[in-house]
């Protein structure tokens, strides 16, 4: 991701749903203005989602996905079906898109009904409207398009402008914890696991924030972190690190500068960070056998010291001294029953939107599993955790 992209996790998610051949693919490219599914007159042309970052006024930056067929069938095709399902889990406006020619049938009543139940705000999209004689009008929530003649589209486009409201309160990720003036110190580990030639998303974004609240954001490594203290005049009003060096950057900073890290903020940020510190505190209760998810919301090549298959198994060994049975995910692969693991450890979903990270959390807390996030659980295994959340408040 480019330093001037909007982050998928920061887009409104549209997702358009429907049986095989109702026309969702034609009806995406039509919206988006370019080719980007295949389409054809078969049944089940797209087998998986598939996603174009696009600016939609006045909503902004946005996300199109298309779906697979929801009435799918056979073991191919009900795998299909999962991976729609799971699109629901992040989608903040549905697109059920129909076929204008006949009733609903149960599969498109089953979709009305998941929507409903989710609370998703959706549009009906009776496509291929050219097919009618006589289209009826439009209404608040039903559209009549033609992707073949491409009639009705910029009518779709106004409707989900104006169906989705974001949340009033915009949460900050640390610009809400500084002042304008203040000097923001961040400590960046810069090592084989790190991307070339770049920063990871939390990094980017804690940056853009700092310098948009009128404050100054110095960025180091932890090796050099005592000779940037040393040479700051004042000591900095905040040092944001990243979880990997918790233990050695607490040690290096004065008990008296606010201290905290990236993923912590990040937990705030997206929403969980008061069930994080509940969970967190679930780790010394761990014992030999218990199973621990591990889970990450990206998928990324894994690097020899990484930090959800090495660090964070040999941290909870050290801290618990038991053996657990460790168990990982990564991307939409996040499972659905939860109830067999004693813990699940997310990381802070930077690449995940809100609704994703809240079913998530939601998921787990169902099913009586505590939830907790690389962040968080690091710095309580560090001994830390009060220090870390002392910037934040109401959350101690």
């Amino acid at each position: 991701m480019g330093l001037n992209d909007t982050p998928s996790g920061e887009r409104v998610s549209i997702a358009f749903f429907g049986c095989r051949n109702a026309g969702k693919s034609s009806l995406v490219n039509a919206v988006i203005g370019q080719e980007l599914s295949v389409v054809s007159e078969i049944g089940g042309t797209t087998t998986d989602p598939v996603k174009k970052a696009m600016e939609l006024l006045p909503l902004g930056p946005v996300m199109i996905i298309d779906t697979p067929g929801f009435d799918d069938t056979g073991a191919l095709g009900e795998k299909r079906v999962d991976s729609a399902r799971k699109i629901l889990r992040s989608c903040n406006i549905a697109v059920l898109v129909t076929d204008a020619s006949r009733e609903l049938n149960d599969c498109e009543k089953e979709l009305i009904s998941l929507f409903c139940e989710r609370e998703i705000p959706y549009i009906t999209v009776k496509n291929k409207s050219d097919l009618l004689k006589d289209a009826p009008r439009n209404t608040s929530r039903i559209v009549y398009t033609s992707a073949l003649n491409k009639q009705g589209i910029e009518e779709l486009k106004d409707m989900l402008a104006g169906i989705y409201r974001p949340p009033e309160k915009q949460v900050r990720l640390v610009g809400d914890l500084i002042s304008a003036g203040d000097i923001v110190l961040l400590v960046t580990p810069i090592d084989s696991a790190a991307p070339k030639g770049r920063l990871i998303l939390p990094q980017q974004q804690a940056i853009r924030d700092v310098i948009d609240s009128g404050a100054a954001a110095i960025v180091t490594r932890e090796t050099e972190l005592e000779t940037t203290l040393g040479a700051l005049k004042e000591p900095p009003a905040l040092v944001v690190t990243d979880s990997q060096v918790f233990g050695v950057v607490s040690k290096i900073v004065p008990e008296s500068v606010p201290l905290t890290s990236f993923s912590i903020l990040m937990a705030r940020y997206k929403g969980f960070l008061k069930t994080a510190v509940k969970g967190a505190r679930v780790i010394d209760s761990l014992k030999d056998g218990d199973k621990v998810l591990i889970s990450e919301g990206c998928t990324h090549h894994r690097q020899c010291d990484d930090i959800g298959t090495v660090k964070l198994p040999r941290w909870l060994w050290e801290r618990t001294g038991a053996e657990l049975d460790l168990n990982w995910s990564s991307g939409s692969g996040f499972p659905q029953d939860l109830s067999e693991f004693r813990l699940v450890i997310h990381c802070g979903g930077c690449m995940l939107n809100a609704a994703e990270m809240e079913y998530r959390m939601k998921s787990a807390q169902q099913q009586g599993v505590p939830f907790t996030n690389y962040g968080t659980a690091i710095a309580y295994m560090n001994g830390i955790l009060e220090r870390s959340l002392s910037p934040i408040p109401n959350i101690v």
